[in-house]
């Protein structure tokens, strides 16, 4: 190692004794040693082998003796051991403007919260509110700064650029300069993690439109213009291509790059089956082009029923489409209530009422009210003191909205023995009881699945909620055998909760076909933190509909009293 880096190694040293807590004169030492190294004249391999680093004002015997294991071994076994013990995501939220190392180790030793993607789930949770040294204006801040640091990760939650691209493609419509226009790629078929967004447009003056797309306000830089396609950065910091094709084009575009490639795939095997070519520019019986004019004509000519954008994954949806077996998915107007959201109570912005004026402008008719239990201490988790007040409330609300219904619930804590987080005098209160797993994430697989099983066993609970754990880009799954606790909703005839916010959008749509096929009822829930965040709901309907599911699959598309008498049933299992 040469100076630089070994100054830069004792700068880290600094840096991880600071996240640990360690007395600020040792890190000082280090951070003291690292300039003295960067600004010393001459080589510092000369000072150990000739045994000078007396010489040097500053270096102690500590230090010292660091300086010449890095000489001889070209490591330093400290810094190895510092370093394996600091979670690497915590270097990544030192990145973030404002959030220095006391702050980062407060948000880990509090929150236990290892991750730039963790830390912003934590602050749209509010949970950064109650710690000292923070409070709503910090929490902006530290918000707005990890928007900043993912505008150059290069992946993005399809929740948080889908109404940029569906704001994009209406003003494009508006221009009067394009008869035809949509996203394709993996927004259309909502992927829950997307790279870029695309769209495709007709025109008759390509280049008009292409000078309209490139100086719209989204746009932050242009990367490419051409006549016919052209790229741009928006603001958000992802990309977005532009292709404008003939009017006549424009089906078999759409189609072909809406995807997904394995759809793709199968439909040119059955096109070719039947003797007809498929590409993006059409398709082909020998050299004559088979004239359609959107998708569903596509479709037809190859004797399949019209497939869903969102189904387009090759997870048999042309089999079913073959033998006119396509489910009849669920539309955002089927919901008429929802589940799974929090209040000032816990750690939500809005009280119980203005949850419930939020729900009511949106048109549903009914919620239930879910705040964090006792063990979530992060979150405010409610006393029993607490629960009798909010139990209270909602019975006066209840009487004052007449068309309106509000369910008294829990979001449950899952101790690691599988045991909810209450007692069952104080369980048989709520009308509904949500079980979720916040903590303990590092159980091997069967004390995992074990766990959530055993959660599904207890009599009081309705539902499971967030059942992998996963935070998108932030948190991977835990260990667990899904099939396994879909089996156990199956026998105990709970629920599963599809999370509907963008950061989780859990149960992951890859399971929600085999839910449905074990007849196994969903319930599309915002994880609402205050009234905006009932907008999600929208997500968990796009994540359903690509997991085939339909209305009577999914029990918040029941009618107010229908809904009453299933919960009454559930509670008697």
């Amino acid at each position: 190692m040469d100076k630089r880096e070994i100054s830069q190694m004792f700068e880290e040293i600094a840096l991880m004794l600071d996240l640990k807590g360690e007395n600020p004169f040792k890190s000082r030492a280090y951070i003291n040693a690292a300039r003295t190294i960067e600004l010393l004249e001459g080589d510092i391999r000369d000072f150990v082998l000739e045994d000078r680093l007396e010489e040097i004002k500053g270096i102690g015997k500590a230090i010292g003796e660091k300086l010449i294991e890095i000489v001889h071994t070209g490591k330093l076994e400290y810094y190895n051991e510092l370093k394996a013990s600091i979670p690497v995501g915590l270097f990544d939220m030192l990145k973030i403007p404002g959030v220095g190392p006391k702050k980062v180790k407060a948000i880990y030793e509090k929150l236990d919260v290892k991750s730039i993607g963790e830390l912003e789930y934590a602050c749209l949770e509010n949970r950064l509110l109650d710690l000292e040294g923070f409070g709503k204006k910090t929490q902006a801040n530290i918000l707005k700064g990890i928007v900043d640091i993912k505008k150059f990760q290069g992946q993005f939650l399809f929740g948080e650029v889908l109404y940029l691209a569906e704001e994009v493609k209406k003003v494009v419509q508006q221009s009067g300069l394009t008869d035809r226009c949509e996203i394709t790629g993996s927004i259309r078929r909502r992927k829950e993690v997307v790279k870029d967004i695309d769209m495709i447009a007709t025109s008759d003056n390509p280049l008009k439109l292409m000078d309209y797309f490139t100086t719209l306000p989204y746009v932050e830089e242009v990367v490419a213009k051409g006549d016919t396609k052209s790229t741009v950065r928006l603001k958000n910091g992802i990309n977005m291509d532009l292709r404008v094709v003939a009017d006549r084009e424009y089906p078999y575009v759409l189609n072909h790059f809406t995807g997904s490639k394995e759809h793709n795939t199968a439909i040119r095997h059955r096109a070719k089956a039947m003797g007809i070519k498929v590409n993006e520019y059409g398709l082909f019986k020998g050299e004559d082009l088979i004239l359609c004019d959107n998708e569903a004509d596509i479709y037809a000519v190859l004797d399949l029923d019209y497939i869903p954008p969102e189904m387009r994954e090759n997870n048999g949806e042309v089999e079913a489409a073959e033998k006119h077996q396509l489910p009849k998915l669920i539309e955002l107007h089927d919901i008429r209530g929802t589940f799974h959201m929090h209040t000032i109570y816990s750690d939500g912005e809005n009280s119980i009422e203005e949850m419930v004026q939020g729900a009511k402008a949106i048109g549903l008719s009914y919620i239930g009210i879910t705040d964090h239990s006792r063990s979530a201490f992060y979150a405010r988790g409610l006393n029993r003191d607490e629960i009798m007040r909010q139990l209270e409330e909602i019975d006066r609300l209840n009487e004052k909205y007449k068309d309106f219904r509000i369910f008294k619930g829990i979001e449950s804590d899952i101790l690691p023995d599988g045991e909810l987080d209450y007692e069952d005098e104080v369980l048989e209160q709520f009308d509904f009881v949500i079980a979720s797993v916040h903590s303990s994430f590092h159980l091997d697989m069967d004390k995992m699945t074990n766990r959530l099983i055993n959660a599904i066993k207890n009599k009081y609970t309705t539902m499971l909620g967030h059942p992998t754990g996963r935070i998108l880009l932030a948190r991977k799954e835990y260990k667990l055998d899904m099939v396994a606790v879909i089996d156990a909703a199956k026998e105990y005839n709970k629920l599963i909760e599809i999370n509907a916010d963008p950061h989780r959008l859990d149960l992951d749509w890859r399971y929600l076909k085999y839910a449905k096929e074990k007849n196994v009822k969903l319930a599309i829930n915002p994880d609402a933190h205050g009234v905006r965040g009932l907008q999600n709901i929208v997500y968990g309907v796009d994540i359903a509909r690509k997991g085939w599911l339909e209305p009577k699959d999914v029990i918040n598309t029941k009618p107010l009293q229908e809904l009453m008498k299933y919960f009454k049933i559930l509670k008697r299992f």
